[in-house]
C-alpha cells in the first residue's frame, strides 16, 4: 500500500474556499445597487454578470461531481433583479456547496470527472479552478469598486 502525503485536509480546503466565498459576498455587498448591474470597465462584464457565472459554477458543479451527472454549464439562470436577491442566491449556493462537499469522499479527489461536459480533469483540479476563477473575478470587482470610489474589503480578511 502506498502512502500519499496530504498537504491540506478536505475540511481545510472547504474552509479555504468558503473564506473566499465570504469575501466575494462582501464585495457584492460593497457595490452600490445600480452599479452592481450596470458598471463595467473596458467592456468587461458587470459584477452582476460575473456573480452569475460564479453562481452557475460552485453549487451546480459540486452537485454534478457528487452525483456524477454531466450537465451543461448554464449561466442564464435568473438570479434576480436586486443585489439582495443575488446575495440570497449566494447564501443558498454556499449551503448547497457545504451539503455536497460532505458527500464527496476524499478518495474521489483524484478521479476524473467531465465537468459540464467540457472539462475532463481530476475532481481536485476542478475544485481548485472554482476557487481560482472566483479570485480572478473578485479581482475585477475590486477594480470596479476602486473606480467607483468605494473602498473594497481587505483581501486577506477571509
Amino acid at each position: 500500500m502506498t502512502t500519499i502525503a496530504q498537504v491540506i485536509s478536505k475540511e481545510d480546503l472547504l474552509k479555504h474556499w468558503q473564506g473566499h466565498r465570504s469575501l466575494t459576498r462582501r464585495v457584492i455587498e460593497a457595490f452600490p445597487e445600480k452599479d452592481f448591474f450596470e458598471f463595467s470597465v473596458g467592456g468587461m462584464r458587470t459584477f452582476a454578470e460575473l456573480t452569475s457565472e460564479l453562481l452557475a459554477i460552485g453549487a451546480p458543479a459540486m452537485k454534478g461531481i457528487v452525483n456524477r451527472e454531466v450537465k451543461p454549464y448554464d449561466e442564464n439562470t435568473d438570479n434576480g433583479k436586486t443585489k439582495a436577491e443575488y446575495l440570497a442566491k449566494w447564501d443558498k449556493a454556499t449551503e448547497e456547496i457545504n451539503h455536497y462537499w460532505s458527500m464527496l469522499p476524499v478518495e474521489d479527489f483524484d478521479k476524473t470527472f467531465n465537468l459540464f461536459g467540457q472539462y475532463e480533469f481530476p475532481i481536485i483540479q476542478n475544485i481548485l479552478y472554482f476557487i481560482d476563477n472566483e479570485i480572478h473575478h473578485r479581482g475585477q470587482g475590486y477594480v470596479y469598486l476602486r473606480a467607483l470610489g468605494v473602498e473594497p474589503p481587505f483581501f486577506w480578511e477571509r
